[in-house]
């Protein structure tokens, strides 16, 4: 009986533990290969970049060009102008003289004058105080009645120009006065026979 009872247990035994392979062998293998991949395409999902993103970033070029863009419209480019010489020169005989000229009409249209080459004026002694010589034009006049004193110039009857080395009481339109050189000194330069005036723009 005993014997009967053993063989019983060991053949249940056989029995739970086929049964235990046999559903082993149906369990389908985990494949290490497909877990990687999987894991790999997760971690490598690109970043989506929408069609907006795109059109908020220029690429280089463009970028560039916008920049040279904004720099034209913020630069205005003018045209170099040339500088026209404004200041009047004045030289008797061979000697420059420093002149301190009017602000007025008279020493405008002289200086119209001289625009295009100097003017050169033979001067004559007169009175034993002046030079006097004709413009060969005449210019707008302002008289007012002037004692004039040594280096005075001013413009006569329209069309004559006047340097005083003296003094002379007279209804004159005046032009400048010479400022560098003393009373003797201008008797010197003016009072030795006739000379020229030659005026010109520096």
């Amino acid at each position: 009986m005993k014997k009967q009872i053993a063989s019983i247990l060991c053949l249940a035994l056989i029995i739970v533990l086929l049964t235990a392979c046999n559903r082993a062998d149906k369990t389908e293998p985990t494949d290490p290969h497909k877990e990687t991949q999987a894991a790999a395409v997760q971690t490598e999902q690109p970043t989506e970049i929408t069609a907006t993103q795109i059109a908020k970033e220029p690429t280089a070029p463009e970028a560039t060009q916008a920049i040279v863009s904004q720099t034209d419209e913020a630069t205005e480019y003018e045209e170099p102008t040339e500088e026209r010489a404004t200041s009047l020169r004045m030289t008797i005989g061979d000697t420059p003289v420093s002149v301190a000229w009017e602000d007025g009409d008279a020493v405008e249209a002289l200086r119209e004058l001289c625009r295009e080459k100097p003017l050169t004026i033979e001067m004559s002694m007169y009175g034993g105080f002046e030079q006097v010589g004709s413009i060969g034009t005449a210019l707008p006049t302002a008289d007012r009645q002037t004692t004039t004193s040594p280096g005075d110039i001013v413009l006569y009857s329209g069309d004559q120009l006047v340097v005083f080395y003296g003094s002379n009481a007279w209804a004159y339109t005046p032009l400048g006065h010479i400022t560098d050189q003393s009373d003797s000194e201008l008797t010197d330069l003016l009072s030795n026979g006739d000379t020229t005036v030659t005026i010109s723009l520096e």
